[in-house]
This record gives C-alpha cells, structure tokens and sequence, in this order.
C-alpha cells in the first residue's frame, strides 16, 4: 500500500501472452493497484494517451509494436513515466537500446513476483516520491 498518497497507483501492464498479464494483474491487483491491460504495444499507447498511468510494465517482443517502440514513443509526450521491459532476450544489445529510450529498468524474462514488485516500488519511489511495501 502507499503510504503518501490516497489513491490507488495505476500500472499498465503490456503482454501478448494472456497468461503472463493475468498473473501480474493478480499480483498487483492484490497489493492495492489499479491495473490496466494491453495485448499489444499499440494498445498500450492508446492506453497511456487516455488514461492515468503511473508505470508502464511492458514485454519486449509484442505485435503492432514493441516494447522498445512503445517506450520511445511513450516519451514524446510522458518522458517522465517509468517504462519497465521485459524480454526473455535480455542481451547487452537490448540493454544499451534500453538505455538509449530511457526505459526504468529491464527484468530478463521469466521474472519473479519479487523481482518486478521491487522494480515497480523503485520507480513509484523515483517518480513520484511514494513508498510502496507489499
């Protein structure tokens, strides 16, 4: 829960695979969030672009766009919300585009219900100033 601020927290979580977004809704639903879902990169744009959202979890490789794509695109017009990238394919390569588009953090893929809780409490802290604890 967040301990500075009254309202629930908005997180997009962005995911071709059906099975990988249900289990991060369940998990951050669980821990007080509003959760916001996307099949697709482009779907997900449309999202941010209508909605109130605080961090953006999104995977790597989706149709329409990636998650690269998603994140450069977010920051024309958001620079300042926390995109985290997910990728079975966390290489060297992937990082330094990572970087290059200002993504929050990049978790390797299959990620732990510690290891993304942890990113996203580190990104509401730096963005906003809230504490999270689960």
């Amino acid at each position: 829960m967040l301990a500075t601020d009254a309202r629930p927290p908005s997180i997009l979580i962005t995911d071709a695979d059906d099975a990988v977004r249900s289990v991060l809704d369940e998990v951050f639903q669980g821990q007080g969030f509003n959760t916001l879902l996307a099949c697709d990169g482009q779907q997900a744009l449309e999202i941010v672009q209508g909605q109130t959202v605080h961090v953006v979890v999104a995977d790597m490789h989706m149709p329409r766009l990636t998650g690269l794509e998603l994140i450069r695109s977010i920051g024309k017009f958001k620079a300042e919300l926390p995109c985290i990238l997910m990728s079975a394919a966390a290489d060297e390569h992937l990082l330094e585009q990572a970087r290059l588009v200002r993504a929050y953090s990049v978790l390797a893929k299959p990620v732990t219900r510690r290891q993304i809780t942890r990113s996203v409490a580190t990104a509401l802290l730096t963005a906003y100033d809230w504490r999270f604890t689960s």
